[in-house]
């Protein structure tokens, strides 16, 4: 058998030892916070056992260590140090539970020290559990949303840390997995023929979204659902379309914008050169995807975020839902009960009677006699009877 020989052996040998490795020394990776100070305090005797169970991936004995510290040495100086240890035994634990236990650790350390440099590091890991729970952007996006709000609060609370760069990065990939799915229902319902929520959905994401990486696309979807829905709402599609030149000049998209413009004859604007800087910069640092990544995409549960803006301002408020353009504005109302009192005036008028005499002179005309030559169905059927009487006495003669 095969089997049998000696390099089948070796290889299957190989491949343990190098699994057991790499798992041994992944539960190894060293702590990120220890305590550098060289004493033998009981309170520093403690914390360093506990990061030592850390390293070697003993969670549960950590967090027995730490507590006994903090509920012994309350007025130790390694407080802080030993709950943010605390909060890293879940967050490393994993899981849906100990993703859930370390957050709510985390923010409980934000909480009671705001001022120490490691709650921004807790306000980053926060955004990093929901980043790493995120799914694809045909599926749930309640983590993605979770995340961009926790990324966003570490921008706002903590701009000036360390961590404020790659928190910046993060919530443009966060965004770019958001504007994603957005794009996708939008496109959904031009391919269905609704086009009033094609126009509505894709537009709404890309004026919350501007660095979205496929955002031409959805700008010319959008042209092509106002065009479609009648000469009402022209001049929306012309704005999508004036936007595809003006702000993403180097798209595929540019030159049937042109040619849309000029068909309609309207103004070509100018390309924004900070646009063309900063799509020439994406394009010159975008990841490429390997050859297996499309397969490998199968499997993954994440989002693809390669084509995620490695530069520009992400966007610091929420994606909201917005009014549909086919229901009318408070403005269009009024505008239209306007010209409906115009045109009930112009029918009908109302005037003072001056002329008390008018009423003697003129008789009223529900008084009016009728016609003298008007005929009754009465009379007419009289008639009509008379006229077949001749008839039958010519009859009675012959």
């Amino acid at each position: 058998m095969i089997l049998n020989r000696p390099w089948t052996k070796r290889a299957i040998a190989l491949c343990v030892v190098l699994g057991l490795a790499l798992t041994f020394g992944c539960r190894r990776r060293k702590y990120e916070n220890p305590i550098t100070k060289d004493t033998l305090q009981p309170d520093k005797v403690l914390f360093d056992k506990a990061v030592k169970d850390i390293e070697k991936g003993r969670y549960e004995i950590a967090r027995l260590t730490l507590n006994t510290l903090i509920n012994t040495y309350d007025t130790s100086e390694y407080l802080a140090k030993s709950k943010l240890a605390i909060a890293d035994t879940w967050f490393r634990e994993g899981g849906s539970h100990g993703l859930a236990q370390a957050e709510a650790e985390y923010k409980d350390f934000i909480l009671f020290y705001p001022t120490l440099e490691e709650a921004a590091e807790a306000q980053d890991k926060v955004c990093n559990i929901h980043f790493r729970q995120m799914e694809k952007a045909d599926r749930d996006t309640n983590h993605a949303l979770r995340a961009e709000d926790e990324c966003r609060q570490l921008l706002v609370q903590f701009p000036n840390s360390k961590f404020a760069p790659g928190g910046q990065q993060r919530l443009r990939e966060i965004q770019e997995a958001i504007a994603d799915h957005e794009f996708r229902v939008g496109s959904f319902y031009h391919t269905k023929g609704s086009y009033v929520p094609a126009a509505n959905r894709l537009e709404a994401m890309v004026n919350q979204y501007p660095l979205y990486s496929n955002a031409d696309e959805a700008l010319w979807l959008t042209a092509d659902s106002y065009s479609r829905l009648g000469p009402r709402f022209q001049d929306r599609s012309v704005l999508a379309l004036t936007r595809i030149v003006k702000d993403y000049p180097l798209s595929s998209r540019v030159e049937d914008a042109k040619a849309k413009l000029t068909a309609l004859e309207k103004p070509i604007p100018e390309p924004d050169p900070v646009a063309l800087a900063r799509m020439k910069y994406e394009l010159e640092n975008y990841d490429k995807p390997g050859m297996m990544s499309h397969f490998w995409g199968i499997f993954r549960k994440s989002p693809d975020v390669r084509a995620a803006a490695k530069s520009g301002t992400p966007a610091m408020t929420g994606l909201k839902p917005t009014v549909p353009v086919s229901v009318p504005t408070p403005a269009d109302i009024e505008a239209a009960a306007a010209r409906a009192e115009s045109a009930a005036s112009a029918d009908v008028t109302v005037s003072t009677v001056t002329d008390s005499s008018a009423l003697d002179s003129k008789p009223d005309a529900r008084q009016k006699p009728p016609q003298q030559n008007a005929t009754t169905p009465a009379q007419s059927s009289d008639q009509s009877t008379s006229a077949q009487k001749p008839e039958k006495k010519k009859k009675a003669k012959k």
